[in-house]
This record gives structure tokens, sequence and C-alpha cells, in this order.
């Protein structure tokens, strides 16, 4: 049975639409987009860890992981999927974004990993990233968040050079899309359209 949510009641307050934020099992996405919760925003955030790595699988889950909560696509309710390039060949992202587009979700896809997202806080990064070392590499050094750890919370100190990360990722998504490039390919390196799910839910928030 749906759930009553206000609209035409008096007295009642109205539902806020739910972003749900389906991630890969790693805490550090869940973590990060959890801290954009705020009281006056237009949006409920609810990010949820997935137990699957494969982008297929992750997308064709999502529904399932939300379980007992409610989604109404049609009183604003959105699906972000968040994962990695990680082992997914090309022709498996391609299904993914015929999967994502027919279930009515959205993706937020990272080359080659969602630290690169944090990486561009802190610097430009054009060059071929092999993997999530790499990146992990480049981010862990003085000047961007020495020590790094997938478990500890850096909104913080991120937030202040959100919109760095923003131009910067934009300039990436561009660079491709004039060089004929899909963006949700493993040749999209490197790329992240995390900035589309922040801008969103920078938009929603007040």
């Amino acid at each position: 049975m749906r759930k009553m949510n206000g609209r035409g009641k008096s007295g009642i307050r109205k539902r806020r639409p739910v972003v749900y934020i389906v991630c890969e099992g790693s805490e550090t996405e869940k973590n990060y987009f959890s801290r954009f919760r705020t009281r006056n925003s237009l949006i409920e955030i609810k990010p949820l860890a997935s137990k699957h790595t494969a982008a297929k699988m992750l997308v064709m889950s999502a529904k399932n992981l939300i379980k007992q909560d409610y989604y109404y696509p049609e009183d604003g309710d959105l699906i972000w999927c968040v994962f990695d390039c990680d082992s997914n060949s090309n022709e498996d992202l391609h299904v993914v974004e015929r999967i994502a587009e027919s279930y009515g979700y959205h993706i937020a896809f990272s080359n080659p990993c969602f630290e690169l997202w944090y990486l561009l806080h802190f610097a430009d990064e054009g060059a071929y990233l092999k993997d999530s070392s790499a990146v992990i590499s480049k981010l862990d050094r003085d000047g961007c968040l020495k020590g790094y750890s997938k478990s500890k919370d850096y909104y913080d100190t991120l937030k202040p050079l959100r919109q760095h990360a923003i131009k910067r990722a934009q300039r990436l998504m561009e660079k491709h899309k004039k060089a004929g490039q899909p963006l949700l390919r493993r040749d999209s390196n490197p790329h992240t359209s995390v900035v589309s799910l922040v801008l969103y839910l920078e938009k929603r928030n007040t």
C-alpha cells in the first residue's frame, strides 16, 4: 500500500523527493554523499552500499536495495548508480547504459575510480591514469589528502575546493566529447560524471 504523502491533506507535510545513491561496496562514496544532507534541503538523500562491483549487477539490483523504502519517480524520486570503471568491458558499460536508460536511472561513472573526483579538487588531471592505485598515489601527497584513507571523512576539507573540481571535471567531459569519445567507456580516461550528481545535489540543497 502506498504511503500517504500528504498531497491534498490539510495540515500534513508533503513528502520530499528521495534521491537514492547506490554505490559500490566501499564506504568511501556512501560516507561522502551522506554529508550532503541538510535540514533545509528540498530532497531527502539516501546513500546505499551495494555488494556488487560489476556495473551491470549494481544497476539491475539497485531497486531491490531500497527494500522497504518507498520509490515514486512520479513524485520526483531518483536513483543514481555510482560505480568505477574497474574490470567492466566496453560491452558491459554499453549494456549498463541501455539498462539504466530503460529503468530511468542516472549514472555517475568514474574512470578509473571515484577518487579522481577528490583529486580534481586539487589539480587538473588530463593524462591517462592506469588504475585506482595511480589516482590514490597522486592524492596521497602533500597539498592534497596526505595519508589518504578510504574510510576517512574528507567532506569538510573538500567542500571549499568543490567549484574547482566541478570546472575541471567539466573540462574533461568536454575534452572527450570533442574527441568523439563516449563517456561511459573504458577509453574515457580520466573522466568522472560524479560532477553531474554533485551539481544536482547542490541545486536541490538550500
